[in-house]
């Protein structure tokens, strides 16, 4: 029994989907513009854990379909694995398929679940291990990370879209900006220097998705910007709306741009928003002396991205196409270098820089 791995999976709409549910159920979710259908036989198998549930979706149109099976074990595969994480997941290539292993040094005895997907990331099979999950599979999220990010990565190969190592600042007047970093470049503490100096929109403090936008989109004006710790209280509602609405006055003036999304991958801030913005610039973030913005050839902003990307480097023809995309970013967005020093100057420059 695992229980004790196992994260909470209850929301406050998991009550009205066990009641309005009496046959096979499903639920959805939307991140980075990916839509992603979870069918399952029983309520608990299609239940989204608490980061995830912020991105519950509704749409017609789906990318991905994945079905949640319960089996009673899943035997080691032989073979060595075309990628192995070197502690979560492994994946292996079986010619029509793909297949991730999820595993734990706790369970010597095999995965402990295990997607089967064909090979343009839209369809595929989840199963569970009933001995893994013995006497607890009712309190399981299905889709709990890394399941989620994998998913999301994989199936971007297929489109035009990439996932940064960055956070998403929206200001007030619908300005976006990406600031992209490695570990400790400063992330953290430029969500912390902007969200006290305006009242911005953080859509994520640590993993953004870069994409076009398939088809043109207006936000609906009931979205209201979350942190992950928690939700709008209830007097600052009407704000919200109104802020929100203005946004997406805003956004919907020209939805070709490169859009960036909110994730619900965050840092140590909890920011986690399924919005998006269309993007204004991209900074590169270094710690140094003095606020200084040098901006970056097409190539050499191509260079600096992919070094802050989540690439599936497993497969030749995905690092092609991501650095493919990123040249059309790099074209499309201007992109800077950003020397900082951690205090509101580095706000200071960015609001009285002009392109």
């Amino acid at each position: 029994m695992h229980c004790s791995s196992v994260p909470s999976s209850h929301s406050p709409n998991d009550e009205k989907l066990r009641q309005s549910s009496d046959g096979p159920c499903s639920n959805q979710f939307s991140i980075g513009g990916v839509s992603v259908e979870v069918c399952g036989v029983r309520n608990s198998d299609v239940i989204f854990g608490p980061s995830l549930d912020l991105f519950r979706a509704n749409s017609k149109q789906r990318d991905v379909d994945i079905h949640v099976q319960w089996i009673d074990s899943i035997a080691p595969t032989p073979g060595l694995p075309l990628f192995d994480s070197g502690s979560v997941w492994r994946l292996h290539d079986l010619e029509d398929v793909f297949q991730f292993d999820f595993s734990t040094a706790s369970f010597p005895e095999g995965p402990y679940k295990r997607l089967i997907v064909d090979r343009n990331y839209r369809t595929g099979t989840l199963h569970m291990s009933r001995e893994y999950f013995e006497g607890c599979i009712d309190a399981v999220a299905p889709l709990e990370y890394p399941f989620d990010e994998l998913l999301i990565m994989h199936r971007l190969t297929q489109e035009k879209g990439i996932e940064l190592h960055g956070t998403g600042i929206v200001r007030p007047n619908g300005e976006a900006n990406l600031f992209v970093g490695h570990s400790g470049a400063g992330k953290s503490t430029t969500t912390r220097l902007w969200t006290e100096r305006e009242d911005v929109e953080v859509l994520s403090d640590d993993r953004i998705i870069v994409r076009r936008e398939k088809e043109p989109r207006v936000g609906s004006v009931s979205e209201i910007p979350f942190n992950a710790a928690g939700a709008a209280s209830k007097p600052e509602v009407p704000r919200l709306r109104e802020q929100c609405a203005a946004r997406t006055a805003h956004y919907a003036r020209d939805d070709k741009k490169i859009r960036m999304y909110g994730t619900p991958w965050h840092g140590e801030a909890m920011y986690a928003s399924p919005n998006s913005a269309p993007l204004a610039r991209i900074f590169i973030l270094e710690h140094g002396h003095g606020n200084v913005i040098t901006p970056l050839t097409p190539s050499q902003a191509v260079a600096e991205l992919f070094a802050r990307a989540f690439v599936p480097f497993h497969q030749h023809e995905y690092v092609e196409s991501a650095l493919t995309f990123l040249e059309e970013v790099a074209e499309s967005v201007p992109v800077y270098r950003y020397s900082f020093e951690p205090d509101q100057r580095a706000v200071d420059t960015i609001l009285h820089f002009h392109d």
